[in-house]
């Protein structure tokens, strides 16, 4: 059944004061997990992205590629393997990361995203993100492995995103970076758009995951923790209640905060209309991290 229409109102005066406050800043969003599987989901999300656009917001958007690259990887006959969240990626493994991200993902959400209006521009990482090889990775009590062709963002070259800002254009990276011999380095999505993030000030940065948010227990949805500070996030990584891949977003989202970023946002990317329930409403349904 459809809101009175005084209802619906109400709702456009709660968003009000934010659009009214953020109109011109740049939102980091990090775009991944269960949000690119589902036809449904990704259209929700990106005409979410589109409105952002439409009340004077700069959504910059980085995206990851996991399960796609996983398949890929199976039909290669190779076998996905993490190591603190971070895939191992070999020779014949960056091949198929740089094809699935650079080739299939990165375009394919440009064309949807202003297929609804929007005014997407595809930035490969590898042309914007410097980066270098991170060292061998232990894992508890384990030998050290060598992770391959992964790194970490040293150096973001701010002019092409700022410049398709400039144009009101949406950039979307995909996240790869090439070290300083032009080697292309796979890098954990979540930590290259925090990284972005923070070189850009920007005021928000927002990951979308397969979860409500940062929860003190992961099977009861009424643990979710709907704010913390940083000296909290700390804790929380010590009681080993932040694990697995929620690690490197969690660090990297620390990051982000310690350059200057305001505020980081994680919600359920699989929430219709998540992005906008946790922007432009009194509550949000996510956690938020602050300094």
């Amino acid at each position: 059944m459809a809101k009175p229409p005084a209802d619906r109102a109400e709702s456009l005066i709660e968003a009000l004061p934010f659009i009214q406050k953020f109109r011109g800043e740049l939102f980091v969003i990090k775009y991944g997990g269960s949000a690119m599987e589902d036809e449904q989901v990704i259209e929700r999300f990106l005409r979410d992205v589109v409105f952002l656009e439409a009340v004077g917001i700069n959504p910059v958007l980085i995206h990851g590629g996991g399960k796609a690259i996983t398949q890929r990887m199976r039909e290669a006959g190779q076998k996905a393997q993490f190591v603190n969240g971070l895939r191992v990626t070999d020779e014949q493994a960056i091949g198929i990361v740089e094809e699935v991200l650079d080739t299939v993902i990165n375009p394919g959400i440009v064309t949807q995203l202003n297929a609804l209006g929007g005014r997407g521009v595809g930035l490969h990482g590898k042309d914007v993100l410097v980066g270098r090889k991170l060292p061998p990775q232990t894992k508890g009590n384990a030998t050290a492995v060598d992770l391959g062709f992964v790194g970490e963002v040293i150096e973001v070259r701010l002019e092409e995103i700022l410049a398709a800002v400039a144009r009101e254009h949406v950039p979307v990276i995909s996240p790869l970076a090439r070290d300083a011999d032009g080697v292309v380095l796979n890098i954990n999505a979540d930590i290259a758009a925090g990284t972005i993030a923070g070189r850009l000030k920007a005021a928000k940065m927002i990951y979308l995951s397969d979860v409500p948010g940062i929860m003190r227990d992961p099977l009861d949805k009424e643990s979710l923790i709907p704010s913390v500070n940083a000296e909290r996030i700390e804790q929380l990584i010590e009681e080993e209640i932040v694990v697995g891949g929620m690690i490197p977003k969690v660090e990297s989202a620390m990051q982000a905060l310690a350059q200057g970023v305001k505020k980081i946002h994680f919600i359920d990317g699989r929430t219709p209309h998540a992005l906008l329930l946790e922007i432009f409403t009194n509550t949000g349904i996510g956690t938020e991290i602050v300094p």
